[in-house]
């Protein structure tokens, strides 16, 4: 995984992603992208599925699922209602749709 200015090139499931990053959320994104990959390479190999959308989707279910549902699901809950991180959480996603506009779809 390489960076160069504000982007951070990673890689999830062979596929490499450039994202735009600011430096101080470097180790929060590659610990997201960590726990993106794991998921979705767990979850392609118990269901043999190998459509990458349709991984990425149930991925990103599982996921929320287990942050929302677990001991800490109300704090999770809770973390999430607040506005200051919704907002982060929304810059991130106009962020990598901008990033990934550009991407082809994912083929395993």
């Amino acid at each position: 995984m390489g960076n160069e200015g504000n982007f951070l090139d990673v890689k999830i499931m062979g596929r490499e992603y450039r994202v735009a990053c600011h430096s101080e959320e470097r180790p929060a994104l590659l610990a997201a992208v960590e726990l993106v990959d794991s998921k979705m390479r767990e979850i392609a190999q118990k269901t043999k599925n190998t459509i990458a959308e349709r991984v990425a989707v149930m991925a990103a279910l599982n996921i929320a699922h287990e942050r929302l549902s677990g001991k800490e699901g109300e704090e999770s809950a809770t973390v999430l209602a607040s506005p200051d991180l919704k907002g982060r959480i929304q810059d991130m996603g106009a962020r990598l749709d901008t990033v990934l506009v550009s991407q082809q779809p994912l083929d395993i």
